[in-house]
């Protein structure tokens, strides 16, 4: 299928919001590494990339933290459950209600974990395996994007604080 190719029913932004002025600014800390080459080659999700990663000899998953933002990493141990936001540069970005391939009809962007999206921020909760703060690097569980996305954000995951009441 063309990238840019309508299914039917979805609807598109009158514009790009990657062309649009930006109304914050936002700097990448680094990037992810990890076995898939382009996004074709991703799992759909993060439960998909633990499957998958669990049926790969050596496969590794790793954030690489910028010189300037290491620091950051203090406190951080392996072990530790994180959140980590990252940008799926590959994605469309004008699209408001998409197709979804693994459902029948359309459904509006934001009922979606879909990376189609007007800023294409993804997250997922992983495991520290191993950090290396000085080098800038940390071995995480898995992850679902492509070697070398760009890494805004690491937060730690807190139970007490990111399970919703009745979850």
């Amino acid at each position: 299928m063309v990238e840019d190719e309508m299914r039917e029913g979805e609807v598109q932004l009158a514009c790009d919001p990657a062309e649009m002025t930006p109304n914050a600014g936002l700097v990448f800390i680094g990037r992810v590494r990890t076995p898939w080459a382009n996004r074709d080659d991703c799992p759909k999700n993060l439960r998909r990339a633990r499957e998958r990663a669990a049926g790969m000899s050596g496969a590794r998953f790793v954030l690489e933290i910028d010189a300037p933002y290491r620091a950051g990493l203090g406190g951080l141990e392996a072990g530790a459950a994180v959140i980590v936001l990252y940008w799926m540069h590959q994605a469309r970005r004008d699209l408001i209600v998409p197709a979804p391939h693994h459902a029948a009809g359309v459904r509006g962007t934001f009922a979606l974990r879909s990376p189609v999206r007007p800023n294409p921020v993804a997250l997922a909760a992983v495991r520290v395996l191993a950090i290396d703060r000085q080098a800038g690097t940390i071995e995480i569980d898995a992850i679902d994007c492509a070697d070398g996305t760009p890494l805004i954000d690491l937060k730690p995951w807190l139970e007490s604080i990111d399970v919703p009441p009745g979850a």
